[in-house]
């Protein structure tokens, strides 16, 4: 749900687990790489097949470092998804991407609208969900076929934003954001311009979660949802998604209760990123390279949107024999 500048937009979704199970190949004639493909290709079609009302889909693990499941619930109806990321894993990095380049230079504007998985492709991720609150040119919020939000619209983020050390957007004011620092630790702090410590920035609107405590919330909404949120130690990243806006299937969730969500998953600081029609959470198949969007949004396809954030595990071939250094910039 994106809105013209300076308004915003917010989203809720849960995001889906997934585990990995034991990945060496039967055969030696089989590359590890085209095991772990054939591997996921079928993990990944269990993962997509119906979750029974009231159940919770079981663990699944797409990437090594990146663990997914879905839960179905009932009372209220609700669809969510839910991502870990091991921070600890040193083939794991975390990203920050814009849409298309910045269409006028010095002046307000500062990407052109690409949908999740259009980024994702040209930055191959992994994983990839919506980023910051946004606002294009001559739009206005609507949802479905109503939405305006198009690839190629100019487009300016609400908060704070960064990529690979590059300040690209900064607030007026100090809005949540999640950062990567460049010593590869990560944390969710308030920002208006960010830092030369900062390489990698996403901004939210509101605190869900400080020091292992719900942040008591005025709006209850009910809204989809996509929402982050870090463990104690800041080693483990948690992405959630949330479907909402489908009566008898998803409603939403209020900031009350997307909080719980991430306390229940062992979160110690937990943000609100933009949601609505701009939820989305996707990941990549290894078999084909396609991706696929695992939740539902509520547009009835994924939105076009300013950023994103993104996940990418380096494949074995990459990494230094003995390298246990964590993943970052």
């Amino acid at each position: 749900m994106s809105l013209p500048h300076p308004q915003t937009s917010i989203l809720r979704s849960e995001s889906t687990v997934i585990s990995q199970p034991s990945m060496r190949p039967t055969f030696r004639a089989h590359s590890p790489s085209s095991v772990l493909a054939s591997t996921f290709s079928l993990i990944f079609a269990l993962f997509l097949a119906p979750t029974p009302a009231g159940a919770e889909a079981p663990a699944t693990q797409p990437f090594p470092g990146i663990t997914v499941q879905q839960e179905v619930r009932t009372d209220p109806p609700e669809h969510l998804f839910a991502a870990r990321i091991d921070l600890s894993n040193p083939r794991v990095h975390v990203r920050v991407a814009p849409g298309g380049p910045d269409p006028d230079g010095p002046g307000p504007w500062e990407t052109t609208l690409m949908t999740p998985t259009s980024i994702a492709e040209r930055e191959a991720f992994d994983l990839v969900v919506n980023g910051d609150f946004f606002g294009a040119r001559d739009t206005k919020d609507a949802e479905g076929k109503q939405s305006g939000y198009r690839p190629g619209l100019w487009a300016t983020t609400i908060g704070a934003a960064v990529t690979d050390g590059k300040v690209w957007a900064v607030s007026k004011t100090k809005r949540p954001c999640l950062v990567v620092h460049k010593d590869r630790s990560m944390s969710i702090e308030p920002v208006d311009t960010p830092s030369p410590d900062a390489w990698e920035v996403v901004s939210g609107n509101t605190m869900l979660i400080s020091d292992g405590e719900p942040v008591p919330q005025t709006n209850t909404a009910r809204h989809p949802r996509t929402a982050v949120g870090l463990d104690p130690k800041g080693m483990t990243l948690t992405i959630l998604v949330v479907d909402g806006r489908k009566p008898g299937v998803s409603i939403g969730m209020t900031y009350t209760e997307l909080a719980a969500e991430l306390l229940k998953r062992g979160c110690w600081q937990g943000l609100n990123l933009d949601g609505g029609g701009s939820s989305a959470m996707a990941i990549r198949d290894p078999a084909d390279h396609h991706y696929r969007i695992i939740n539902d949004p509520s547009d009835g396809h994924e939105r076009a949107v300013a950023d994103v954030l993104g996940i990418t595990v380096d494949p074995m071939a990459a990494m230094t024999p003995g390298d246990t250094s964590r993943p970052g910039p």
